[in-house]
């Protein structure tokens, strides 16, 4: 069976008929990562079509406002439960579009379902609050209210995980949604939103509650500006974050940004070096590195660096890299070409530095796919292609001496996603997570800077953008807040003791 076919077999699975056109038809090309070939051309949605979708979002907004927030978590519960039943056709879909290894796909789906789960029992604690008054007979009530249209644009590393985090609050807030997923991975968006749509009609309500469009940059700008969208929740690079942020200020519209992240984590001297080149390995290679959370630098104390950078050389030299479909891969292939040309010009600037680089080299493969080894390369300081994202499986490793001198490093990027500190040192560990340490969103101990649960609200600082999604009060980003003052006596006192006698 071509992977082509295997991407049909997945949708009749999912019961789904979306627009999947042959090689002869025009269309958004979708290839897979894992060997190239054309899965499936998408048809692109039009700016007419895509105007109505929003027409049509936003009208179901003024129905869906209205409907009881438990109510709206019955919609949520029988999506997650939809999405229970089909994981592993989806799990097989999102390792076809992305090249991730089927144990991270369907890790990916059962994000879906948790927040899901999450979002159920938020539907029941939509709270607001109570304030006393300080005239008599008055009362001050914080209350929240859906805002509209919430447009998601997502990004190709993870095609329904993120947009599940956005959509599943959001529609328990009483809004609807708008998604446009990146160009690379449309298929997991058609199949995502087809079962959302679903639930939708099963539960007695439109499909029109969550409209995707397909397309480039232009198709994600339209989405920015259309009047109707009130929120735009958006993960990518900061680039393309600058771009939505300036705009919706411009349009007193909200964003809420994910961006990237250059993260790192702190190696101790008491630290379980097991525990490190586990998580270590995970947090650097899971995805082949193309996870905004991925670690990217390990600043690791001098007295145990060559020891530590020896045990994972060791490792990295023999991790499994290829196929995702197939059982014991634990890298997959980078997303595309560019990716990986991107990866070769930060090794190669890392060597004019000076730096000792091991593997990151391609693997055997399919000539159109870019399969490669996971690299570490060792710095004495952080300079250079160190200081940035590069979205690929490179871990920088440098030394460092005095504690205080270890956070520094930590915070001298430009991002602040997520961070780790392996110590069992309690003082390091609060240090750590204390206003003096990690200036990062994420700030974990004795674990790795991915895999973020969804109880937790997950977002960075600085040029991360400053978003939170998922868990905790996230929620309050999808609606609008209003003070109410509530006079239930017969007299009109002013505040602040105010007196205006007519």
């Amino acid at each position: 069976m071509t992977y082509a076919n295997d991407t049909t077999s997945v949708f009749q699975a999912l019961g789904l008929a979306p627009d999947l056109r042959s090689t002869a038809q025009a269309g958004l090309e979708v290839h897979t990562p894992i060997d190239g070939s054309l899965l499936a051309r998408v048809a692109a949605s039009s700016p007419a079509a895509a105007g109505a979708a929003l027409k049509r979002a936003h009208e179901q907004f003024l129905a869906w406002r209205d409907v009881p927030a438990p109510r709206r978590g019955e919609l949520v519960r029988a999506f997650g439960e939809l999405v229970r039943s089909h994981k592993g056709d989806l799990a097989r879909l999102i390792s076809l579009e992305t090249g991730k290894i089927l144990q991270e796909g369907l890790g990916e789906v059962q994000e879906v379902i948790d927040i899901c789960e999450f979002a159920v029992g938020l539907s029941r604690q939509l709270y607001g609050l109570t304030i006393a008054s300080e005239r008599p007979d008055h009362k001050l009530l914080e209350t929240w209210h859906p805002l509209g249209v919430v447009g998601v644009i997502s990004a190709f590393n993870f095609p329904m995980a993120v947009f599940a985090w956005n959509a599943a609050l959001a529609l328990v807030c009483g809004n609807t949604l708008a998604w446009k997923p990146s160009e690379k991975t449309p298929l997991s968006a058609l199949a995502l939103n087809g079962l959302l749509q679903r639930a939708a009609r099963d539960n007695g309500f439109d499909s029109g509650l969550s409209e995707v469009l397909i397309g480039d940059r232009a198709t994600g700008e339209a989405l920015v500006a259309h009047p109707h969208v009130k929120l735009v929740s958006a993960t990518g690079s900061t680039a393309m974050g600058k771009n939505v942020g300036v705009a919706c200020a411009s349009l007193f519209k909200r964003s809420l940004l994910e961006l990237g992240g250059n993260n790192a984590a702190i190696v101790c001297p008491s630290a379980d070096l097991e525990l490190v080149v586990r998580g270590a390995a995970f947090a650097a290679a899971g995805t082949a590195g193309q996870r905004c959370t991925s670690l990217r630098r390990l600043i690791v104390q001098r007295a145990i660096y060559a020891q530590l950078v020896e045990r994972l050389v060791a490792v990295f030299g023999r991790l499994p890299v290829g196929d995702p479909l197939k059982d014991g891969t634990l890298v997959g292939p980078l997303i595309d070409a560019r990716a990986f040309d991107t990866m070769q010009a930060a090794l190669s600037a890392a060597r004019s530095l000076g730096a000792t680089v091991h593997f990151g080299n391609r693997e055997p493969g399919a000539a159109a796919a870019h399969y490669v080894r996971p690299a570490i390369v060792e710095m004495e300081e952080q300079a250079g292609p160190m200081l940035h994202e590069t979205f690929a499986p490179i871990l920088y490793v440098t030394p460092y001496d005095q504690f205080e001198d270890a956070v520094a490093m930590n915070n001298a990027v430009a991002h602040g996603l997520s961070s780790a500190i392996f110590t069992r040192d309690l003082r390091e560990a609060e240090l750590f997570t204390s206003a003096r340490g990690s200036d990062c969103g994420i700030a974990n101990v004795n674990i790795g800077t991915s895999g973020a649960e969804i109880g937790g609200a997950f977002g960075g600082e600085k040029e991360t953008g400053g978003g939170r999604e998922s868990g905790s009060d996230a929620w309050k980003a999808y609606m609008r807040r209003a003070t109410n003052t509530i006079n239930y006596g017969l007299s009109l006192p002013l505040a602040q003791g105010i007196r205006f006698e007519i």
